[in-house]
């Protein structure tokens, strides 16, 4: 795969999401892309990125991004995150929280003819939703006996 697809699609958490430079998304994904990872009410189509994108960083408009790891295997490419944001807009039917939140992330994308054409990702939803109060950390909800 190389270096040269490696920059590319780090280029999606790094400029997409944390800087808004959405008009990379024709760049790197495939017209026929397919999301295996779609949240709820969202395509999983190279439309559907583009708006779960717009969504994700009004709602955490100081959102980061930093690359922890990437590993590349044949035509797919393994990229750890870690994030952090503060949660000013709603976001899917979540109303703002005004929390600030760190969380992790695996991604993994199979690539062809040099651009993303499926996603599979895994996010630390419990800690994220934890950290902005969206739901109670686990112990600390009372337990009938």
């Amino acid at each position: 795969m190389g270096t040269d697809l490696k920059t590319k699609l780090e280029r999606i958490p790094l400029e997409i999401l944390n800087e808004g430079k959405y008009e990379l998304i024709d760049e790197i994904y495939a017209p026929d892309f397919v999301e295996h990872y779609a949240q709820p009410g969202v395509p999983p189509t190279r439309e559907g990125f583009k708006q779960f994108a717009m969504a994700y960083r009004s709602a955490f408009p100081d959102l980061r991004y930093t690359v922890e790891d990437a590993i590349e295997a044949g035509d797919k490419i393994v990229h750890r995150l870690s994030a952090s944001g503060t949660m000013k807009g709603d976001f899917l039917g979540m109303p703002a929280t005004g929390k600030h939140a760190t969380w992790t992330e695996i991604h993994i994308g199979r690539v062809a003819d040099g651009r993303l054409v499926e996603h599979w990702g895994l996010v630390d939803q419990l800690a994220l939703f934890v950290q902005l109060g969206i739901v109670p950390a686990p112990g600390q909800v009372p337990v009938a006996v």
